[in-house]
Formats: structure tokens, sequence, C-alpha cells
């Protein structure tokens, strides 16, 4: 999909990815873009840049996001391309942790995309037409090694893009799924030395290029670190190996 006089919404639009995406959206010469964030005053500054509009919306929050597509497309016209970007890392640990934590990165990391999915879908469908490009993680294809919550929820966030991909495909509505290693953001400050920048932090214009190339060649995946692809291939060639390996770092960054 070119994206050029295309209506584009990002969450997650004050900082990080989401910013990238949205200033890069706009050098593609989108016709509008939205920038959604629970920072409304960072929305704002973002939109003013670009010449875009921003919507404060809590992600975690279904009646925000069924505001956001409502309001967007009464007026300002039909969404093509949603980018549900915004997630969040939360803290070290695993079943110990508390049933609060567990329940806010389910519901910012994966039920946002289903809340995007769930109001924004029907009217693509109606036009036959539409974009959806979801922000997951390379932890969604691999692991976190040392935060259980971010893994599992990054994991579920790339099955339902999957899902998505799958069953409205013919409906002419296309997917892909964001999964970097670390990029340099806010919400990874202090994780410069975390094993997921093993292979190095990458800028968020890094990323939003990787992120551009992809819709424009409706490539389903999205890697802007590519030596994920090669894990993903030792994971599926021999899963025991890989468990070894990944048992190998835990340990590495237990210690350290």
């Amino acid at each position: 999909m070119e994206l050029k006089d295309k209506l584009v919404v990002v969450t997650g639009a004050a900082g990080g990815n989401g910013k990238a995406l949205a200033l890069r959206f706009a050098e593609e010469g989108a016709k509008l873009v939205v920038c959604a964030d629970i920072d409304m005053s960072g929305a704002e500054a973002v939109a003013k840049s670009i010449n875009g509009v921003a919507y404060a919306v809590d992600v975690g929050k279904e009646a925000d996001i069924q505001h956001l597509v409502e309001h967007v497309e009464t007026h300002h016209g039909g969404i093509d391309l949603f980018c549900s970007n915004a997630g969040i890392l939360g803290q070290k640990g695993g079943p110990e942790l508390p049933n609060d934590l567990w329940q806010s990165m389910w519901d910012i990391n994966v039920m946002s995309h289903i809340y995007a999915a769930r109001h924004v879908v029907p009217r693509m469908q109606q036009r036959g037409r539409g974009y959806l490009l979801n922000t997951a993680s390379a932890a969604g294809l691999l692991s976190q090694v040392g935060a259980a919550p971010y893994a599992v929820t990054k994991h579920a966030a790339v099955g339902f893009a999957e899902w998505l991909a799958i069953t409205y495909g013919d409906d002419g509505i296309k997917t892909s799924v964001l999964c970097p290693q670390a990029v340099r953001t806010a919400m990874t400050k202090g994780f410069e030395d975390s094993v997921a920048s093993v292979d190095g932090m990458l800028e968020p214009e890094v990323v939003a290029d990787a992120c551009v190339q992809a819709i424009k060649e409706e490539t389903f995946l999205v890697l802007p670190h590519e030596e994920v692809l090669n894990y993903m291939r030792h994971k599926t060639a021999d899963y025991d190996r890989w468990i070894g390996g990944m048992q190998k770092l835990n340990r590495h960054y237990n210690k350290s």
C-alpha cells in the first residue's frame, strides 16, 4: 500500500516508535496522521509538527479506542492504516508478579490490538480495503529472558496479528506485525545492556523506515533486526537446543 494521501492513525505517537512512525508517514505524503497517546501534550506536539491531529487515548480501555475510531471516521474520513503501536515493558519477574500487573500488560499489549480490530475492521470491510500495523516484539517470536508478562503478551500479540492476516486478507485488509529487538526509546532506558540489545539498539527512525517498506510491499513480518529471522529458524529447527541456548542466556543475565 502506498501511503500518499492516506489517513493514518498511530497509537503511542507521543514518543519512540510511534512518534517516528507518525513523522515518517507524514514524509510519505499521508493525507492526515492522527496521533493518539495517553500523553496528550506529547501527542499534540508531534501532531503540530506534521499538521496532524491529536487524541488522548488509553489503549487499555476499549471505550477510548472506540471513541477514537468513531470520531476520526466521522470528522476526518475513513481510516486507511491503523497502527496499533502503544505498549509497555512492565517489570522483570514471572508468575509471582501480582495479578494487576499481569492484567495491565494484557490489556495494553494484547487487548488494545483486539479493540482496534473490533472497531476499525468492519469499516475497512465495508470499503473493501485497509491496513493494520500491530507492534509486537521479537520477544513475541522468541522470548524475553527474565520478564514473563512481556514474553507472554507479545506472543499473544503476534498470534492475533497472524489471525487477522489469515481471516481478513481476502477482504482487502492487509496486516503487518512489527517485531524489533531493542529500540532506543523512553521505554527501554536502562535496558541498554539487556539480552534484548545483544544485537544492538536501533533508533526509532530505522524502525519506522522498515515499517514503511513493509507496508509498501505488504509484508507481514517486519524485522528491523535481521538477526531475528535466523533465531526463529534455529528455534524451529531444534526447539530443545534453542531452549538450551536461552537457558544459557538466562544464567548469564541473572548473574550480571
